[in-house]
């Protein structure tokens, strides 16, 4: 039986390990070809730099505009963020806390906005109806509209897990339905909203078709598009574009690791509860 159980085990951490390495081959790769000059980087070898060129980095930032870069992508997801999380924990609050009819087909109207795929034609007509094409206005409202549904998913999900009790004793004290969403209900929602938030800038940061089609001024670029730009300005010289790259996802990476123990409590609270 042990043996067995044993082996079972064994063929468990195999396969972790070989999904491990799905993820951090690519990523050793693109790292230390970021430290190499072009030549050595051009041969996509995992090896170490025969020389350390951090000058790379430094190239990037002066070429690349990263720094407008980072600007754009963090108006947009910030103001994505706030707008998605807004709507969204309000209209948890509202569908997950009044069990009606007409709340459980705006639900389902919400979840089939999961699998309908974006139409960019119609999408740029409507923002420039609004006035808001090519602009960060228009870039939130896409990003919003977008995110929405998934986001209404997963607080309606963790709301489950908040007892109604507490809505009853705050009745009780005198709660109308907008304090005690304010007062009581947003505050006990911080883990998921940590997790809808970088969620959200995830999305946000690493989209890069949202941009390409909807932002036309250079200057509203996010750090995605200047990647693509930069590839096609330098692209004989992989140490730079490795190193582009590098500082493109460090950011996110250091967001995710800061803040992946709420990402896991939020995605895994009111998974034991319909």
């Amino acid at each position: 039986m042990m043996p067995a159980r044993r082996a079972k085990l064994l063929i468990v951490e195999i396969l972790l390990l070989l999904m491990a390495a799905v993820v951090i081959v690519p990523f050793a790769m693109i790292a230390l070809n970021a430290l190499k000059d072009a030549g050595d980087a051009g041969k996509f070898h995992i090896t170490l730099p025969r020389t350390w060129e951090w000058g790379n980095f430094a190239t990037v930032f002066e070429n690349a505009k990263i720094a407008s870069g980072y600007a754009n992508s963090a108006i947009i997801s910030v103001g994505a963020l706030l707008l998605t999380n807004l709507f969204a924990s309000l209209a948890a609050f509202s569908i997950q806390r009044n069990d009606t009819r007409m709340n459980r087909l705006l639900y389902y109207l919400f979840i089939v906005g999961l699998v309908m795929p974006v139409s960019i034609v119609p999408t740029i007509r409507l923002l420039m109806n609004l006035s808001v094409h090519n602009t960060y206005q228009g870039m939130i409202f896409y990003y919003a509209a977008v995110l929405l549904p998934f986001t209404l998913f997963l607080m309606t999900g963790y709301l489950k897990s908040v007892p109604r009790e507490l809505d009853e004793s705050g009745v009780i004290d005198g709660c109308g339905p907008i304090r005690l969403f304010v007062s009581i209900i947003f505050p006990l929602m911080q883990p998921v909203l940590v997790t809808a938030s970088l969620l959200t800038v995830v999305s946000v940061w690493n989209d890069f078709m949202g941009p390409f089609y909807l932002l036309t001024d250079g200057g509203k670029w996010t750090v995605t598009v200047s990647v693509y730009h930069y590839v096609g300005k330098y692209s004989s010289d992989w140490n730079l574009i490795f190193a582009d790259i590098i500082v493109v996802i460090m950011p996110i990476l250091l967001l995710y690791f800061l803040l992946q123990e709420f990402i896991v409590e939020g995605m895994t609270a009111g998974a034991m509860k319909g």
